[in-house]
């Protein structure tokens, strides 16, 4: 496979992963609809920092681990389904009526960056993902670490594109999204799916 054949298919695979609906997509629309873009915005650079730790991992041989350890694989997927549900329970149970910041509810304010990478980072479906997938985008005859940051920041772009998108999309209808309302249904309705996902995680297999 050529450098630009190997380019072409790896951001034409991107973009379908990029645009399949899953916990980064939710985390992004459920933070500008309840907190605004720039917000939103830091949680996509926090997604964005998770790639580039997995891709660090993978081009240093740590990810393997994960594709070759089961304990390994199982306390991270533990790990990451408990901070789901973390999160989930919180937006459930005590979601918000108002954009004002309440400095003690966990689950509105905070460093949505942090909540963002740590989302990633703690998925070791992205990990398993990373391992098995960029190795094959990689050209005969090229730097496997220099090409694995390269791939990963093609779908950090990508993914950075598409969080945009779905901000400015968001603050078009940012009256609606207002309302006390849209805002606590929103909450809830993004905690009941982080729920899902942290359930789903839990029960998967490799």
């Amino acid at each position: 496979m050529s450098v630009t054949d190997s380019l072409l298919a790896f951001s034409f695979a991107a973009l379908l992963l990029t645009l399949t609906p899953g916990l980064d997509t939710a985390l992004i629309l459920r933070t500008a609809c309840a907190e605004g873009g720039k917000k939103a915005f830091h949680a996509a650079l926090g997604i964005d920092t998770g790639c580039y730790i997995w891709g660090a991992l993978v081009a240093l041989g740590l990810g393997a681990l994960l594709a070759y350890s089961e304990l390994a694989y199982t306390l991270l997927k533990f790990c990451g389904a408990a901070y789901l549900c973390w999160l989930g329970l919180q937006l459930l149970l005590r979601p918000r009526s108002s954009f004002s910041q309440d400095e003690g509810d966990p689950s509105s304010g905070g460093n949505w960056f942090v909540k963002g990478m740590l989302g990633n980072v703690l998925n070791p479906k992205m990990g398993i993902f990373y391992v098995s997938f960029l190795p094959q985008f990689i050209p005969a005859g090229h730097s496997p670490f220099i090409w694995t940051f390269i791939l990963v920041s093609i779908h950090v772009l990508i993914g950075t594109l598409w969080s945009v998108t779905l901000i400015l999309s968001t603050q078009l209808a940012s009256g609606i999204l207002k309302k006390k309302r849209v805002i606590m249904a929103m909450d809830r309705a993004t905690g009941g799916l982080f729920l899902c996902f942290a359930a789903k995680l839990a029960l998967s297999g490799r």
